[in-house]
């Protein structure tokens, strides 16, 4: 039974690491364009998690 769901979990992933490095009618896969894409996620990442400490940080200095 374990040798079953070992074969389907590597069955599944072999699929998704195929699927995200094919290459589209571009030219370009999903890995390409989360390649290029994220520098510009980490900025607003950064930014709304230094909204979110400005936030909490304002609402503490409010009940103090």
């Amino acid at each position: 039974m374990h040798l079953l769901k070992y074969i389907i979990v590597g069955a599944a992933v072999g699929y998704g690491i195929n699927y995200i490095t094919k290459k589209g009618p571009d030219g370009r896969s999903i890995i390409d364009d989360f390649a290029d894409n994220a520098p510009d996620w980490f900025e607003q990442g950064k930014k709304i998690a230094e909204d979110a400490i400005n936030s909490v940080t304002k609402t503490v200095k409010a009940g103090l």
